[in-house]
């Protein structure tokens, strides 16, 4: 049997947030251990090849995470991480409208300027949008004796230091359809934003995350010098800068190394033994300071921490978490002929990306919030295969000018690869047809889909598709355990779920009721979802706080956090 290994801190799962934790730590002079079920890390931060020179993503895609503290702090850029800029810029995005059924409805005065004042592209000295995200995503939730009121929310503070005219005693109540009903103009342009939120997690018509899901939505393009662009290589490529850094200062990576559970001794997590069918199988991996799930709760609390460790209040609360927020149906074709916008929609053609002119992305039909609100029933009230009409059914079809011109979405010699099209369906788990009903039917999904993409987009003929590839939320679970639901969210991003509430009150600042055990997992962690890097960020105030991390002069905490009472203050001096 191999011998045992011991280490400061044990990081369970290596996705994106358990690697660019491990990243931190490492820096900070911890000896890290991070341990992976599958045979490479990375999580939904993954490519896929179908064959050789195509390249798709079944999960995440775009570059949401350019306000984040780590790409200078963990000095990035050292490990191969670069940029590749697209000069198309965000007056020119918006230029071109939304698909409706009707055709394309223009982006009105008010629609540009209410995107620009609520994304901090405005205000009193000028932009302000870096410290806006930042404030909202990057920066853990404020200590439990602290009451949370508009005075000390953080994005609440930005907008009254730089762009008072927005703030309302509502603001932090509303939905996103009510405060774009204040700062919006067109009805099109409102139910696009809506359900580009509600497919990046804080969807349109929850209470209480209006910034957050607006700002969800405005990540894609204002951080990035107003212009939508992705890492070369894609989110893997941006993954793998994380893995080198983790390893450059001297993470151990164990692949195919599942744990079967974390080691509690008086009430306190050790370490960890890994499965029998681990590469280093029943090995106990000990851990001085902490251990740390990257995994989601349930794998976390019912299988490895296991009940009898835990109070049944917590355990009723972990079992009432909603997962009721859909996950994403993912398709990706190979065609003869290139897709390209039926002559309703054909302005959007002067934008098409790459000399292939890849088709711009969009929502559609995105004609009224009626409509929207007909497909979340479909989705979390009905929660069953399509019941409406594909003319109704809506999508979202990723932005093509993201993506590099020599990436094969914009240019493939062997025929032509769209982006990938994006329509919110059931969970697995609370489909009433059956957990497995997506993979059971996932021709006749196929064929629905094609439908609907069909109804605004040329070049979807069976005749001229050569390959669809899709990913159904079943799917999506086989390949990442760690994906509960089938999505990146995990649960939901509404106000009782959100910030001092996600998921739950006893897990809010990524502690957990067993000492030294510490989360870093989207389904359990503010903010959640779309690879961020903001758990890692905010979980090292935590560290710092517990005294299990001091990090040397290249770390600085947010502006906007606040010590907890009787910790140590990750405010350095």
């Amino acid at each position: 049997m191999p011998k045992d290994e011991r280490y400061d801190v044990v990081i369970v799962g290596g996705g994106p947030n358990g690697m660019g934790t491990a990243a931190y730590l490492a820096k900070a002079g911890l000896s890290v251990c991070v341990l992976e079920e599958r045979t490479e890390c990375g999580g939904a931060n993954e490519t896929v090849e179908p064959f050789p020179g195509v390249r798709i993503y079944p999960h995440a895609m775009l570059m949401y995470a350019s306000p984040a503290p780590a790409f200078d702090q963990l000095e990035l850029w050292k490990y191969g991480f670069r940029m590749k800029w697209n000069p198309l810029g965000m007056d020119q995005l918006m230029a071109g409208g939304n698909t409706t059924t009707q055709g394309v409805v223009p982006n009105d005065e008010k629609d540009m300027m209410g995107f620009a004042k609520m994304g901090g592209m405005l205000g009193e000295g000028g932009p302000f949008s870096k410290e806006l995200m930042r404030a909202t995503f990057w920066c853990p939730p404020h200590p439990p004796e602290i009451e949370v009121t508009d005075e000390n929310v953080p994005y609440m503070q930005v907008y009254k230091k730089y762009q008072p005219d927005v703030v309302t005693p509502e603001l932090r109540q509303w939905t996103m359809f009510d405060m774009m009903d204040e700062h919006f103009g067109t009805e099109p342009f409102k139910v696009a934003m809506a359900f580009a939120a509600w497919a990046s997690g804080a969807a349109g018509h929850w209470e209480g995350v209006a910034i957050p899901a607006i700002l969800a939505v405005q990540l894609l393009v204002l951080p990035n010098l107003g212009k939508q662009s992705v890492p070369r290589g894609g989110l893997h490529g941006y993954f793998h800068a994380v893995h080198r850094c983790a390893v450059a200062n001297g993470t151990v990576v164990r692949t195919m190394c599942a744990v079967e559970e974390i080691i509690i001794e008086d009430g306190r997590a050790v370490g960890v033994r890994l499965r029998e069918d681990a590469a280093m199988g029943g090995k106990k991996i000990w851990a001085n300071k902490a251990v740390i799930a990257a995994v989601d709760y349930k794998q976390t609390f019912f299988e490895m921490v296991g009940r009898k460790h835990l109070e049944p209040s917590f355990i009723r609360n972990l079992e009432d978490v909603s997962l009721k927020n859909g996950t994403l149906y993912v398709s990706t074709f190979h065609t003869k002929e290139p897709l390209h916008w039926k002559s309703k929609w054909s302005s959007l053609d002067a934008q098409c990306a790459g000399p292939d002119r890849v088709p711009f992305g969009a929502v559609f039909p995105s004609d009224s919030r009626e409509l929207y609100y007909e497909n979340v029933a479909d989705c979390d009230a009905r929660k069953s295969m399509p019941t409406l009409p594909p003319e109704k059914l809506m999508w979202f079809l990723c932005p093509s000018q993201n993506f590099d011109p020599t990436d094969c979405q914009g240019s493939y010699p062997n025929g032509h690869i769209s982006t990938a099209f994006e329509v919110n369906v059931p969970i697995p788990e609370l489909q009433v047809e059956g957990i497995d009903t997506q993979l059971e039917r996932k021709a006749e999904l196929d064929e629905y889909m094609r439908k609907s993409f069909s109804q605004a987009l040329d070049g979807l003929e069976p005749e001229n598709i050569l390959h669809h590839w899709s990913s159904s939320g079943r799917e999506v679970e086989f390949r990442n355990t760690g994906l509960i639901g089938g999505t990146w969210c995990g649960s939901r991003h509404c106000d009782d779920q959100w910030a001092e509430n996600r998921p739950i009150p006893e897990l809010t600042r990524y502690r957990s009721p067993i000492d030294g055990l510490y989360c870093c997992h989207q389904t359990m962690s503010h903010p959640g979802a779309l690879c961020l890097m903001a758990i890692p960020y905010n979980l090292m105030h935590i560290l710092i706080e517990d005294g299990v991390v001091e990090p040397g002069k290249w770390w600085y905490p947010s502006p906007y956090y606040i010590p907890q009472d009787g910790k140590i203050s990750a405010i350095s001096g």
